[in-house]
């Protein structure tokens, strides 16, 4: 499998379901980028990682580093292996020094221990194709002058329905695809890239 490096970009509220957030990775050595629904709990673990917080007793996240750093067992990588449904699939490869073994993750979960343990995150380039939104750098970089260099998703108000979607033509759908990106708005990206996907298996 050829593995691609992935860096956690940023995270933010959903806009779409209530409670839930999106999750921004950036290829590392690319332009793609790939938003991820998660819940607000595995968001909170991941967000206090990225902030450099301690919370003043341990979440499960860190709980179950605690208990394996105890047992001398790391987490040496995650790979996000498949995609099926808009549905991301991910498995921790951990080592005890003596055996390595693949368990199957929720790649929130994953992701929130890969901050832990500080170990890379992989995906596949089929993967990056099929969910990853290409970003031109050069017209994000006019648009972000004198910005911080932070993640910044734009709350759409008019987000266009899955019904709305469906009886747009492919035509309007890059365009509303084009629209997301430029304004950074990942998660409504993401959605609209879906419905182009599920065209496309037609």
């Amino acid at each position: 499998m050829n593995k691609i490096r992935l860096n956690v970009l940023g995270i933010s509220y959903s806009q779409t379901q209530s409670g839930a957030y999106a999750l921004v990775l950036s290829e590392e050595n690319g332009q793609r980028r790939v938003p991820i629904i998660v819940g607000g709990f595995e968001a909170q673990a991941i967000a206090i990682q990225l902030e450099g917080l301690k919370p003043p007793r341990p979440l499960t996240h860190d709980l179950f580093i605690n208990f394996a750093i105890s047992f001398k067992i790391n987490i040496i990588e995650v790979n996000i292996y498949k995609l099926e449904e808009g549905v991301f699939f991910s498995k921790l490869i951990c080592d005890n020094g003596q055996t390595r073994i693949s368990i199957d993750a929720r790649t929130s979960d994953a992701i929130a221990l890969a901050l832990r343990f500080k170990c890379p995150i992989f995906t596949t380039e089929d993967i990056l194709t099929r969910a990853g939104i290409v970003i031109d750098f050069e017209n994000e970089s006019k648009n972000q002058k004198n910005e911080p260099d932070e993640l910044k998703v734009e709350v759409e108000t008019t987000l266009k329905s899955n019904d709305e979607l469906k009886n747009m033509d492919s035509e309007e759908l890059n365009e509303l695809l084009d629209e997301a990106i430029s304004k950074e708005n990942y998660e409504r990206a993401s959605i609209i890239r879906d419905e182009i996907n599920r065209r496309l298996k037609r």
